[in-house]
């Protein structure tokens, strides 16, 4: 029997029983809890050797460690081996009482909490500020509400234009979509609900996943990724209901980015109030934040320098990838290293 077939068949039979991959474990300390939130900051040995602190913002639909996977496997212990001083807010699980949580204060509240707390322990003025999906969004906004505060901007497949966010903004803004309806019965969104919509966008990815885990089972390196990986896409965790309430209504059905009527504690949001450099990335691959969703950041805000990386990938698997590890995270690196000079 050829060593490869013996070694998928040995770890086909095995895999119900097979440790699974720890996870979120690049060190850390917590730096600030407030509410369902906490502010995590990474160790490094040796101090750091970019001027500006990075600070990670994940999606709220899913957990944090999606860019701290495993060892190897890391962008955030990828970033700290490259000198960059790496904050992440972990948006935790929302509780009951967090159906009240408005839009408002996880944009103003939150984020700005995160970037003054990372500003204090550093004692240096602005953040590189790096969006991830739903974080992408929440962190364009921000940045257009406090420009002051930002170094750089980097959104990663983060929609901004949403009248152009695929099959996802048909369902949302479609007459038969109530968003209100759903906010009223259920409070914090139920991570089952956020999750099955998903995997509607691409209803044969399960059938994929599983023809490429045999097919790779014999690689043990692969087989501990593909575990890691489905261990964060299976621990969802809900929306806060009136934060979803109006990211629905005011982004996706009004989008309110394009038209510049999207207010947050009374104040317009506009991007072209950012004018530190901008780093957009898109996915070829993505069905959940489409490229022509998330290019008209780079048209929008008024960056004197302004860059737009295209990676064959995925809206997941295009950031945490190997060959992501190999060319885009070394990318992202050298880019925000060279912001980090720029006058913002």
């Amino acid at each position: 029997m050829q060593p490869n077939l013996a070694n998928r068949l040995r770890n086909l039979l095995t895999l119900p029983k097979r440790p699974r991959p720890q996870v979120g474990v690049t060190p850390h300390a917590v730096v600030h809890r407030e509410g369902s939130w906490q502010l995590l900051h990474y160790f490094s040995p040796q101090p750091p050797a970019v001027r500006h602190p990075l600070l990670l913002v994940p999606s709220l639909i899913n957990r944090h460690y999606v860019l701290d996977l495993t060892p190897g496997k890391s962008f955030v212990e990828y970033m700290v081996a490259r000198g960059f001083d790496v904050y992440c807010i972990d948006w935790g699980s929302p509780r009951p009482e967090d159906r009240f949580v408005t839009f408002d204060q996880v944009v103003d509240q939150a984020i700005g909490r995160a970037v003054r707390v990372a500003e204090q322990l550093s004692g240096v003025k602005k953040v590189h500020l790096f969006g991830y999906c739903m974080g992408g969004t929440l962190a364009a906004i921000y940045a257009a509400l406090h420009p002051d505060k930002i170094q750089s901007l980097t959104a990663v497949a983060a929609p901004v234009a949403f009248d152009r966010a695929g099959m996802m903004g048909d369902w949302l803004r479609g007459g038969h979509f109530d968003i209100d309806a759903l906010i009223d019965a259920t409070g914090v969104v139920p991570a089952r609900l956020l999750q099955a919509s998903f995997q509607m966008l691409r209803p044969t990815l399960p059938l994929a996943k599983g023809v490429n885990l045999v097919d790779r089972a014999w690689n043990d390196k692969f087989l501990d990724g593909f575990l890691a990986l489905e261990t964060w896409a299976n621990d969802n965790v809900g929306l806060p209901g009136e934060f979803y309430r109006r990211y629905v209504r005011d982004l996706y059905q009004r989008d309110g980015l394009a038209t510049k009527s999207l207010t947050v504690n009374g104040r317009k949001v506009d991007l072209a109030a950012v004018r530190a450099p901008v780093l957009a990335v898109t996915f070829a691959l993505d069905s959940i934040a489409p490229a022509p969703c998330c290019e008209p950041l780079l048209q929008w805000t008024q960056a004197a320098r302004k860059e737009h990386v295209v990676f064959d990938g995925s809206h997941v698997g295009g950031m945490t990838s190997s060959p992501a590890a190999k060319t885009l995270w070394p990318q992202l690196a050298g880019l925000l290293g060279q912001f980090d000079a720029d006058p913002a």
